[in-house]
Formats: structure tokens, sequence, C-alpha cells
């Protein structure tokens, strides 16, 4: 195993470990970008709000602009707004995640 792969490993069992599992339905903000996440009020509408890395959020809604997934969310029940669906991690079926990419082709 190279080095770049062993801490790559060491660093996804890390973030497992630290990271609560996730309730059925519930997503988490993971913008690889490091900056927060726009909540806007339509696909590529003007910002309402923006979310931190972590947020936990409920996808009410899905839909694609072209090629780009954006999702309505809502959070503790409240409705949010729209967000680019990239920069959120949602568990398919079981526990394994939808990873979001680890850096994107464009911003929208």
């Amino acid at each position: 195993m190279t080095p770049l792969l062993r801490a790559a490993t060491a660093a996804a069992i890390l973030a497992a470990a630290v990271t609560p599992a996730l309730a059925a339905g519930e997503c988490v903000v993971d913008d690889p970008t490091g900056t927060p996440l726009n909540v806007r009020s339509a696909p590529n509408g003007p910002i309402l709000t923006t979310l931190r890395n972590g947020t936990r959020l409920e996808v009410i809604e899905e839909t694609r602009v072209g090629a780009k997934r954006w999702l309505f969310v809502s959070r503790g029940g409240e409705r949010l707004g729209w967000v680019f669906g990239a920069y959120v991690v949602c568990p398919k079926g079981g526990d394994a995640p939808d990873l979001a990419p680890s850096q994107p082709a464009s911003r929208f």
C-alpha cells in the first residue's frame, strides 16, 4: 500500500469513526470548496442564506438544470430552499454515502 493510499484510508476510517450515522432520509452538507453552501430561492436563483459543512438536512425535492442536480431542502421541518446537489451527501440504500466530488468541474 502506498503512503498516499494509506493516509487516505486512515482519514476515511477516522471520519467514519467520529461522524454520527445519519438518520433515515437525512443528508449532510459536504462542500469541498470550504465555503458555506448557498441556499437559493430557485436553482441558480438569488441566495437566501448559507449552510456550513456538517449541517444536516432533509431533501424534499430534486430537479436537474442541464447536467446539474439541485435539491430543495429543509432543516428541522423548516423549508430552506435550493442547494447544489453535488455538495450534499445522502445515504443510499444502507449506510453507503453518495459522495460529493473532491473538486467540482464548475461552481454553477
